[in-house]
């Protein structure tokens, strides 16, 4: 199937990482995406833009609704945060025609307008719900049999429930640990899996977000897992790139290797490491990669 690719402006800047290793996981299973349609589209407001405006937000997203209106293509994306904000977006447009209709009229002089139609999903669903356990099972050739990674949803991507469609797709809800059993690693169940990762607040309240990267990536660790699995890119630069920050102001061992989703997915499908750039976080993975035999 054929998407229109809308990446979020995190893959494309801080963690070019996850665009490239999303890039090789979707040939090999087949998604298509279109890298053009999308192209001018602009950042979802992360929701701080919504505390401050929120019908600028909601306009800036039926901008984006548009634009993969237009395309007639699915619309897919690889950032969690997005997905939580269009996602609420989209709930407001559509249970208000006469907001709609006002949205559209801030829209119009680039030529668009939005039906309402649009319905954004991330890849985590995508891979859940589209391609399916069953292929992705069937084109393992390293399966991470020595693994065991705890998932990391964050916040966005789970609530509020409702608008994200969990009542029609209730299997949503463990599509991470599913997908870490499809490649043959060990789900590390852990209490903190939902919660916010304390990226938001980072700039506002350091010592508090320090805190909660020392306590999700603590956890994890005390339980036995070898790495944590996120679909969200801001959550991976809170708990990979602010783990050793947050392990001295809160004076904890930590070592805790943070993968974005098609990385975990690309290893298992036999991709090249360095392909997957999983050399390049701030955690070292040499340690968790020597499990399935492979070197960063």
């Amino acid at each position: 199937m054929k998407y229109a690719f809308y990446p979020g402006c995190v893959a494309q800047g801080a963690c070019p990482e996850l665009y490239v290793a999303t890039l090789e996981i979707s040939s090999i299973l087949g998604i298509e995406l279109d890298t053009e349609v999308m192209k001018g589209a602009s950042c979802t407001g992360s929701g701080i833009l919504q505390e401050k405006n929120e019908r600028l937000g909601d306009t800036l997203n039926a901008r984006t609704f548009a634009m993969a209106e237009n395309s007639g293509m699915p619309m897919m994306t690889i950032c969690s945060t997005c997905q939580g904000v269009m996602s609420q977006a989209n709930s407001r447009l559509n249970g208000d025609s006469e907001y709609l209709k006002q949205v559209n009229e801030d829209i119009s002089p680039e030529g668009l307008t939005y039906s309402g139609n649009a319905d954004p999903r991330h890849l985590l669903w995508i891979l859940l719900e589209d391609i399916g356990i069953d292929k992705i099972k069937s084109l393992v050739k390293v399966p991470l049999n020595g693994m065991k990674i705890a998932p990391f949803y964050g916040c966005y991507i789970v609530r509020p429930s409702k608008v994200l469609g969990f009542d029609d797709h209730p299997d949503r809800q463990q599509a991470l640990e599913e997908l870490i059993s499809a490649v043959g690693a060990e789900v590390v169940d852990f209490p903190g899996k939902t919660l916010c990762c304390g990226f938001p607040i980072t700039t506002i309240n350091e010592t508090a977000s320090m805190k909660m990267v020392a306590r999700h990536t603590t956890d994890a660790q005390q339980l036995g897992a070898d790495a944590m699995v996120t679909p969200c890119p801001l959550c991976h630069l809170n708990l990979d790139g602010f783990q050793p920050k947050a392990a001295q102001m809160n004076a904890v061992e930590i070592n805790m290797p943070i993968l974005h989703l098609p990385q975990m997915i690309g290893l298992a499908l036999g991709v090249d490491p360095k392909i997957l750039r999983i050399n390049k976080h701030i955690m070292s993975t040499k340690k968790l990669l020597s499990k399935v035999t492979l070197t960063p």
